[in-house]
């Protein structure tokens, strides 16, 4: 089955908001065993949308639209779509019983207009809103399926998993057992990590492979179709671990891990505590740990030392380093992360230095890393020569930081180095 998704909505064309909800229902399509070949976006205007709708007809069995569902007079999908389908609109009574009470609850007049968001296409089954007012819709016609979905990503996404799903897998008749993993590598490239693993992607039928490249980090996601769950998930793990003994060195997590996420874990589980020294950085470090919820029993503090000044004089930095090697240099980046660990008590010290651009620094070029991690046991340096932008290069710093200490903590528990 061919899908195709149409967002409505002016503010997408103009740039006011970016179209995440066919990133999502693509996402969810994929997993169904549902190829999505257009992704389509049209104004607020009734003519260019009804010529969308029949294009689509043309070429896709199943369209979803998202967006003009509202009250308002630009909200016209349904009208639309009715048009092109010779319906009519009806009142769905439990859709309008629903926005009256809301208005009741909330203590608020409704207007006039609020009423239309109860209309539905005659035939359509209604696909219930738990987080907004108006409801979806979704039909069939002449061997294809429409379904029509709110804009508000969180009214969306909800209303397509709670019961758009289970209606397309009912009306395609999937039987199936779909499971799906995703396997999250660093510090291999998309086109290295490709190479490794062609003969297996080539090979593909069931589990298939997919990769994605996302800033600086490489994912795979395996899915395996089987009537039998277990059997479904053992065809995973076996793929799993072929993938795993070819490129298991840069695998850190599952599904919607982050490197800094699996970092948080790694030091809670090991009853470790940390802090940093980022001059490169300038404190992303630890505002990226600080995000996640129990940061305050493992995140001891920081130093934002940008000048020599205050590597000098608050991080303890030997004046002679810092004339001899400079700022951008191994042995700067070893003492920083050694005076952090020492000044804060931690267990672990990690500290960020580097030229981010767009220009030289101490006649070094623009990419140039140096990060550093010191525990009571040992202090490492690790050099990196980024490319890329200057926001690029910091935020990529970062997660190469979270991805060493990971390693050291490894390494420490494991005896290897």
């Amino acid at each position: 089955m061919n899908a195709e998704i149409i967002a409505v909505g002016s503010e997408l064309l103009l740039g006011q908001i970016a179209n995440t909800n066919a990133q999502f229902i693509s996402k969810q399509l994929a997993e169904l065993g549902v190829n999505v070949y257009y992704h389509t976006v049209v104004g607020d205007n009734p003519t260019r949308l009804k010529d969308a709708i029949e294009t689509a007809r043309k070429r896709s069995n199943i369209i979803l639209f998202t967006g003009g569902l509202g009250p308002t007079k630009d909200d016209l999908t349904k009208e639309t779509i009715c048009s092109a389908l010779n319906r009519k609109l009806v009142i769905d009574e439990a859709a309008m019983l629903h926005i009256e009470n809301y208005f009741l609850r909330t203590k608020r007049h409704m207007p006039e207009n609020n009423r239309k968001q109860a209309l539905v296409l005659s035939g359509s089954t209604v696909l219930k809103n738990d987080y907004g007012m108006a409801p979806g819709m979704a039909l069939k016609e002449d061997d294809q399926l429409f379904m029509l979905l709110p804009g508000p990503p969180k009214e969306m996404e909800p209303m397509f998993l709670q019961y758009g799903i289970p209606y397309l897998k009912k009306q395609l008749h999937i039987s199936e057992k779909i499971i799906s993993r995703v396997l999250c590598f660093f510090g291999i490239g998309e086109s290295q990590l490709e190479t490794e693993i062609q003969d297996l992607i080539d090979a593909q039928s069931n589990p298939t492979i997919a990769p994605l490249a996302k800033d600086g980090e490489v994912t795979l996601r395996l899915t395996a179709k089987h009537h039998d769950e277990e059997k479904a998930k053992r065809l995973i793990d076996e793929v799993e671990a072929e993938i795993f003994s070819r490129v298991g060195e840069f695998f850190y997590g599952y599904d919607d891990a982050t490197l800094s996420k699996q970092l948080m874990n790694t030091l809670s589980d090991c009853d470790l505590t940390i802090s940093s020294a980022e001059s490169l950085t300038g404190g992303l470090f630890l505002e990226e740990l600080t995000k996640i919820s129990g940061a305050s029993r493992i995140v001891k503090g920081g130093i934002v030392c940008y000048t020599n000044e205050i590597k000098e004089e608050l991080l303890h930095v030997q004046k002679q380093t810092l004339k001899t090697h400079g700022a951008v240099s191994e042995q700067c980046a070893y003492e920083m992360a050694e005076q952090i660990r020492t000044l804060t008590n931690s267990d672990i010290g990690v500290s960020f230095t580097g030229v981010a651009g767009p220009s030289k620094q101490e006649n070094k070029p623009v990419g140039t890393v140096f990060i550093g991690i010191s525990t009571k046991e040992k202090t490492v340096v690790y050099p990196l020569y980024l490319a890329g932008s200057r926001t690029g290069i910091r935020n990529r710093t970062v997660r190469y930081g979270f991805y060493y200490v990971n390693k050291m903590i490894s390494s420490l528990n494991t005896g290897n180095e």
